[in-house]
């Protein structure tokens, strides 16, 4: 039970020090408590820890514009950031990790500032029919996090210029493009600010968990191990993710997201492989693409391996479009 609450805002802009600082917040948030983070990227594309970062992002443009890419823990889909966007994370233990609650404090937050908001699908938040806030979810053993973004005031244009949505995702959101699909709370509420929205959350907050929330203390922070957090989200290893020649690649769209496998095959067994995915589940999806490795390569076996694993609807589902290959 939630008998705590904290709050910890970031004061620079930096995407690998945000990420950073966000795991640490996580992997130091006490037993019945909660920590709100709230932080901002300029000028940014951040992706979800199993996505090709080539076929989601033009990596050249944003780089030529002075942009950067940042990959995070958890899974789901790529999003831009700039100024015009607050971020937030939820840093609690999984006892006390409830995902409707949570979001109640971001619908309550809007409620508070006269904007009439409500939860939608798999992640997202809408207005006035319209996606404002994406969100994503990772744990590591018994502690997680909950993070999303508000989209403020974000520069539209930008957003599609540095997205490459797939056209199957835009079509199964009934939408022709990334811009068509989301607003701004400005054009709801035009007197709005960031810091307004930082204060609205804060004060939902303790009306959801009915506790004052306090500043996360600064001395709480390792800065050492903050800056080997950084370190390792700004290296080309984690952002850009590994590469592998591939003999045989797929591309599909399920319910629960978007599936690119990649599989280099010798002498009839799959040598490597390599599945990204804009799929919630982060881990599942990695645990997958270590299942195949080594498989025979065909339809059948591939589906027959996949099926060794825990019964979850994402498996069932890959292992029939396999089978429906029949290759």
């Amino acid at each position: 039970m939630i008998d705590q609450t904290y709050y910890y805002i970031q004061e620079g802009y930096d995407p690998f020090q945000n990420l950073a600082t966000e795991q640490h917040l996580m992997e130091t948030v006490p037993e019945n408590s909660c920590i709100l983070y709230l932080w901002q990227n300029r000028h940014t594309v951040v992706i979800g820890k199993n996505q090709n970062c080539w076929k989601e992002c033009r990596l050249q443009q944003l780089a030529d514009d002075g942009g950067l890419m940042a990959r995070r823990l958890s899974g789901g889909g790529a999003v831009y950031h700039d100024l015009g966007n607050l971020n937030f994370t939820f840093l609690i233990h999984k006892a006390d990790y409830h995902v409707s609650r949570q979001l109640d404090v971001i619908l309550k937050a809007l409620e508070l500032l006269g904007i009439s908001a409500e939860k939608s699908g798999r992640n997202d938040l809408l207005a006035d029919g319209r996606k404002f806030s994406g969100n994503a979810f990772y744990e590591n053993g018994n502690r997680c996090y909950h993070h999303g973004t508000l989209m403020v005031q974000v520069d539209r244009e930008q957003l599609g210029k540095y997205l490459q949505v797939s056209a199957s995702k835009l079509k199964s959101k009934g939408v022709a493009s990334v811009q068509a699909r989301v607003v701004n709370l400005t054009e709801l509420k035009p007197e709005l600010t960031i810091e307004q929205l930082k204060q609205a959350l804060i004060d939902a907050m303790e009306l959801v968990y009915e506790h004052k929330a306090r500043p996360w203390p600064q001395e709480n922070l390792d800065i050492q191990q903050v800056e080997a957090y950084r370190q390792h989200y700004a290296s080309d290893a984690f952002r850009l993710g590994r590469r592998i020649p591939f003999s045989w690649e797929m591309t599909h769209r399920f319910a629960w997201g978007e599936i690119q496998l990649q599989c280099e095959a010798n002498e009839g067994k799959l040598k490597q492989v390599q599945i990204y995915s804009d799929a919630m589940d982060a881990g599942l999806i990695e645990q997958m693409a270590l299942q195949l490795q080594g498989c025979a390569f065909g339809s059948k076996a591939m589906a027959e391996r996949l099926m060794q694993m825990e019964h979850r609807q994402e498996i069932t589902d890959l292992c029939e479009y396999l089978l429906e290959l029949n290759m």
